[in-house]
Order: C-alpha cells, then sequence, then structure tokens
C-alpha cells in the first residue's frame, strides 16, 4: 500500500485522488488552507487519513506537514502537487502584486512542497512525484498568459526533475489536464485581473466570456482524470507527460504539428547561425 501527500486536497482533483487512494486502502496525507474540509469529505478516512493544514507558499508549514506524514505514516511513495491559483486576463493587464500571487502558488510553493519531501524519498530510494500542470503548461491561448507561465515553469522544472532523480529510483511526471468540470473557473480558484484595456475585449475579454459561461459546464471528468492519475502513479514506467481529456490532446496535437511546420519553414535560417 501506498502513502499519498497530495497539496490542495480540499477539492477537485486533489480530492478525488484522495478518496480513490483511501478506497483502495492507501494511507493519504490531504493538506489544505482548511483541514477540517477534507475531513468533512472523507469522513471515510479513519486513520488512514491525515489532513493537515498548508499553505504552500508557507516554507515552515510545508516542512512541518512533511515531518507530519513520515512520523505517521513513515515514509511518502507518491507527492501530488496539485495545490494551484489561477489568473485570468490579459498580460499587460495583469499587475505585479498578481502576477507574483501566481508564481508564488504555482511554482515556488510547488518547489517548497518538493524540496520537503524529496529528501524522505530519495533516502527510500523510491517515489513517484505528480506535477499538476495544464494544457495552457504546452499551449496557451489569450487570457492565460500569466498562468501558462507560471505552468510552462512546472513542466520545465519537472523534465529536470525526472532526469535528476531517475538513477534514484524517483518518477516525475507532468499531468496536463484540459478542461474539466471542477471548481477552478470559481472566483476562490480563478482570480481576474483587476484592470481591463478595451484593445482586448476581442482575446483575452472573449475568454473572460468563456469562463463564465462555462463553469462547472466543462467537458471532462475529474473522477475519471483522477484514476488516470492514480493508474500513472502506480506505472512501473510513468510517462514524462500524460495528457488528460479530448481537447487537451487536440490541442498538443495542433501544437506539434504548428512547430514541425515552422521548424521545417524556417530550418535553412535557423542552421545558417552555425559557425563558420
Amino acid at each position: 500500500m501506498k502513502a499519498w501527500f497530495i497539496t490542495g486536497a480540499s477539492r477537485g482533483f486533489g480530492l478525488e485522488i484522495a478518496r480513490q487512494a483511501l478506497e483502495r486502502g492507501d494511507s493519504v496525507v490531504a493538506t489544505a488552507r482548511d483541514p477540517r474540509t477534507v475531513e468533512k469529505a472523507l469522513p471515510e478516512g479513519g486513520d488512514r487519513l491525515l489532513a493537515l493544514p498548508l499553505d504552500v507558499t508557507d516554507e515552515q508549514q510545508v516542512r512541518q506537514a512533511a515531518d507530519a506524514a513520515v512520523d505517521r505514516f513513515g515514509r511518502i511513495d507518491v507527492l501530488v502537487n496539485n495545490a494551484g491559483r489561477g489568473l485570468l486576463g490579459a498580460v499587460e493587464e495583469a499587475s505585479d502584486d498578481e502576477a507574483r500571487a501566481v508564481f508564488g502558488t504555482n511554482v515556488f510553493g510547488l518547489l517548497s512542497v518538493t524540496r520537503a519531501v524529496l529528501p524522505v524519498m530519495r533516502h527510500q530510494r523510491s517515489g513517484r512525484v505528480l506535477n499538476i500542470s495544464s494544457v495552457g503548461g504546452f499551449t496557451v491561448g489569450a487570457g492565460w498568459g500569466v498562468y501558462g507561465a507560471t505552468k510552462f515553469a512546472v513542466e520545465g522544472l519537472s523534465e529536470a526533475m525526472r532526469a535528476e532523480l531517475a538513477p534514484l529510483g524517483i518518477a516525475v511526471t507532468v499531468v496536463e489536464p484540459g478542461v474539466f468540470r471542477t471548481d477552478f473557473l470559481d472566483s476562490s480558484s480563478l482570480h481576474r485581473t483587476n484592470r481591463t484595456i478595451d484593445d482586448y475585449t476581442a482575446t483575452a475579454g472573449g475568454t473572460r466570456v468563456w469562463a463564465e459561461q462555462n463553469n462547472h459546464a466543462q467537458p471532462g471528468d475529474p473522477v475519471k482524470a483522477a484514476t488516470a492519475m492514480i493508474t500513472v502513479a502506480d506505472s512501473p514506467e510513468p510517462p514524462t507527460r500524460i495528457q488528460l481529456g479530448a481537447d487537451c490532446v487536440a490541442r498538443v496535437e495542433a501544437k506539434l504539428e504548428h512547430v514541425a511546420s515552422e521548424l521545417a519553414q524556417w530550418r535553412d535560417l535557423a542552421l545558417s547561425t552555425v559557425h563558420a
């Protein structure tokens, strides 16, 4: 049986992964800003559930949570870096404070949690790390620039970690969900820039309208997504990336085709820069 450490476990993917892990007999450290929401949502957890308060931007609290996980279960087999914060708005519309808040949770918070958990996995010489990115961490559209930038950062960090940790028996996978029916589009998760600029009405403005119209009507099933992530964590050879959702697969395929086309078009110019 595995011991899981899940951030952002009060709802969405984090909560569903925790529920399914408990149902199959695993132990779960489920962290959230208010752990009472986790305990209320998972009353069946019993002694195999440890709900802890955690703000991933508080490094001391992160270390305390990792220590408590080991004290309770003796090991950490799977880390799910799921806690996240969204920001919707054109890049120019985002203030410095708004951008820093998203990077603080999605990038620096993920790094803090990872630094706290990896010593445990390195000592074990085993472990799985699932870093929850987004289709927006591979291909990003208007209105999602700052949020997508944080997920692009997660993708780069994860690729390097995969190379660094593979010899130590630890596998790292980037999870790229498409549009799933979670609370992500709610104001509690997705913040909107305070500033709006009329020139972006047709681009980022259109994305704002889409978010309002599609909240809780997204096509992806978070229960099935959680099952897929558990399958990846169980795999003896998990992938570098896993795309979740038909919309995600289509967007990734379209970008790969676009990159290949541009590479071919500009190949001669690219190669001409080689030192003679």
